[in-house]
């Protein structure tokens, strides 16, 4: 046994040495780094106060915030926009839904999940133009049809409104080939005809395309109001493609975020000013460990809060401030890391797969440690420059300069 822990430590002090030349030689190189350059956090930067700015909402909020008390708000779009109509509702301001509660966009403001869907609540209440009626169910699947008075008090909603916040949610799309017309869910039982409604996800080309279709119409309608465009973290509950529902998912949001992004790129002159994008879903996502209760789709309350103190800060003038919103997302990430240890089992079964784990573990980083050494003192041999598989791409590549 001490034999072999005399020869561990002659192989960590050989590889610190070989380690100590390879970073010598890399401290001599460097990589253009262009006018700046922002890291992906480290476990360490999550407690830092300055985390939401640094690291989450850079480039995504403006100078001040732009929500006053009076103005006229209409959220709607996924699940999601109903709990920021709910919040902003709740502190006193302005909601289309308090307003005129039984317009679809306010009955089910929270159910339109999809682009399509949501752009064509914009072409029927602005510009009269009609789908197939038949698209159109609630969550019981009950029909939702085309009332003239629904769409002239829309239409009033709409164009009265001076900040629309907009939640898209996925891009698994249930349609009708004979109209082309998309459903706002998925198809009722009593409705349902294999020969004309069909499943598909909708592509990154259609989603943009919705987007930009959506913004030209408030902009042509409704000049002077401001956009807001989030997603939302709530997954899938089930896929209809012949895939797992976990990457299928994935899936889903990745095509609507790269659309995002790539048309806020495109309005770059607008951002922050009349048009913001707030990272409602990596805030929940990548902000905490496991923000989800007991149904992995719905997030804990307490993570909620956090999400709803973060946008006062960012977009509502008076309330939150940063700071306050930065010692909420701490108090409440530290809950969120104490939840997940009180729901560990702990059992005998459990304590033999950790014991088990551990031993895998400490082989693998053995393993590991050894090959490195290898790799270095043959690198070292021929004097090759270090490659570690982190830095294969260009931003890595920043990363390891910078932190040089």
């Amino acid at each position: 046994m001490r034999r072999h822990r005399r020869e561990r430590k002659a192989q960590k002090r050989a590889l610190a040495e070989i380690e100590d030349k390879s970073e010598a030689r890399r401290r001599k190189q460097s990589f253009h780094r262009g006018e700046g350059v922002n890291f992906y956090p480290r476990n360490q930067d999550f407690d830092v106060e300055n985390f939401l700015g640094e690291y989450l909402l850079k480039g995504w909020v403006p100078p001040q915030p732009v929500l006053t008390r009076g103005m006229r708000i209409t959220a709607f779009g996924s699940c999601f926009a109903a709990n920021i109509t709910r919040h902003l509702s709740a502190i006193g301001y302005d909601l289309s839904k308090d307003r005129d509660p039984d317009v679809y966009i306010s009955r089910m403001g929270d159910g339109m999940v999809n682009t399509a869907a949501i752009l064509g609540q914009l072409q029927w209440a602005l510009e009269d133009k009609k789908q197939s009626a038949d698209l159109w169910h609630g969550q019981e699947a009950e029909g939702y049809g085309y009332d003239e008075n629904i769409r002239l008090r829309t239409r009033d909603i709409l164009l009265g409104t001076e900040f629309f916040i907009i939640t898209l949610g996925l891009s698994e799309v249930w349609y009708d080939t004979q109209t082309g017309g998309t459903f706002w869910r998925a198809v009722p039982n009593e409705v349902f005809d294999g020969r004309r409604h069909k499943f598909r996800v909708m592509s990154f080309a259609e989603t943009k395309a919705d987007i930009a279709e959506m913004h030209r119409l408030i902009r042509s309608h409704v000049p002077g109001a401001k956009i807001l465009l989030t997603l939302s973290p709530i997954p899938l509950v089930a896929t209809f493609r012949r895939v797992s529902c976990l990457t299928a998912n994935m899936a889903s949001k990745a095509i609507i975020r790269a659309a995002l992004d790539e048309f806020l790129r495109e309005h770059e002159s607008e951002l922050n000013q009349s048009l913001f994008y707030f990272p409602s879903m990596e805030l929940v996502m990548q902000g905490f460990i496991d923000p989800w209760e007991e149904d992995m789709r719905h997030p804990e309350s307490y993570v909620l809060d956090t999400v709803m103190k973060v946008f006062e800060a960012a977009f509502c003038q008076g309330e939150t401030t940063l700071e306050e919103a930065a010692q909420v997302f701490r108090m409440f990430r530290a809950k969120n890391l104490r939840a997940i240890s009180k729901r560990r089992l702990d059992n005998a079964e459990e304590r033999a797969l950790v014991q088990r784990a551990k031993d895998m573990d400490r082989a693998s980083r053995i393993a590991r440690r050894e090959a490195k050494a290898h790799q270095l003192a043959v690198g070292a041999a021929f004097n090759l420059p270090e490659v570690k598989p982190e830095t294969q791409g260009a931003e890595a590549q920043t990363k390891d300069v910078a932190a040089g």
